[in-house]
């Protein structure tokens, strides 16, 4: 598995699973099971995703060594208070089964993220947490927050597909060797993106899927990407993106497709109040 190194020395691996909108039915703990016995270790998951349990379950009933997984996972935003963050960081210790985690993130860049991203540099310190990263921050968003921080973000999530591909994001990141990732790489299975000519082309010519071709682009531009599906053939064909590279032009053409501007604007105004209303993370427990 191709690994891409943080600014913080850690090697994460390329492409990983995501567990956004699996449900905690049994689902999750299943789809992360065939994930990784199809060869995925890097696992994507988060606390507003109520599923770290089953991912916790997942890796330990998988006989795969802790230290050959990648678990990723987020705080959500109303656990952004010192002494909740503390709290919310050791919950997803416990639920995830394990005394460490690969990356913690803030999953949303609002409130009192200072006060939360101090909470993530002492967790690092203490060795609870490898790297530390942000998501969904804008250059504006970076620029607000990141001066505060003694440790820069290792990684910040955003949404990355070629119809969206941060080109005022990437330059600020790439000053600090922070490293993009993205979320809905394949555009949430946007039929028209996947139908694109350029990209159909390209499936042909190298004998691979339209999904594919987008995977190993977003590779090629150095992102790191977890896409989603609960279909084992989907899952490992995912991961089949190394044995074929694209020249220079055909990624020019990749590039070509960019639009400017994705599904979310995190710097929209009243997400705070919108995300911290939407639900309670902590709910029944």
């Amino acid at each position: 598995m191709k690994r891409i190194r943080l600014n913080d020395g850690n090697e994460i691996p390329a492409i990983g699973f995501g567990t956004f909108q699996i449900p905690a039915d049994g689902s999750t703990y299943e789809a992360v099971k065939v994930a990784l016995s199809l060869g995925v270790r890097h696992i994507d998951t988060a606390v507003a995703y109520f599923n770290e349990h089953e991912v916790g379950a997942a890796v330990a009933d998988s006989g795969i060594p802790r230290d050959e997984i990648w678990i990723t996972s987020k705080m959500w935003l109303q656990d952004y208070k010192h002494d909740e963050a503390m709290k919310a960081l050791d919950l997803s210790l416990k639920k995830l089964q394990t005394d460490y985690i690969d990356l913690y993130m803030l999953h949303q860049p609002y409130g009192e993220v200072a006060e939360a991203w101090a909470v993530l540099e002492d967790a690092q310190r203490a060795g609870k947490v490898r790297s530390i990263g942000a998501s969904n921050m804008t250059p504006k968003i970076w620029a607000e927050w990141v001066p505060q921080f003694s440790v820069v973000p290792s990684v910040d999530q955003v949404e990355f597909n070629p119809y969206f591909q941060q080109r005022e994001l990437k330059p600020v990141l790439a000053e600090y060797g922070t490293k993009m990732e993205a979320w809905s790489p394949l555009g949430r299975g946007d039929a028209k993106l996947l139908a694109e000519p350029v990209i159909t082309d390209l499936a042909a010519k190298y004998g691979k899927d339209a999904g594919q071709v987008v995977l190993r682009f977003i590779n090629q531009e150095g992102v790191i990407a977890f896409p989603r599906s609960t279909k084992p053939e989907r899952i490992k064909s995912n991961m089949k993106i190394f044995d074929f590279e694209l020249t220079g032009g055909e990624m020019d053409a990749m590039r070509a497709l960019d639009k400017g501007f994705g599904t979310h604007d995190p710097d929209r105004p009243g997400l705070r109040e919108m995300f911290i209303n939407a639900f309670d993370v902590h709910a029944g427990e």
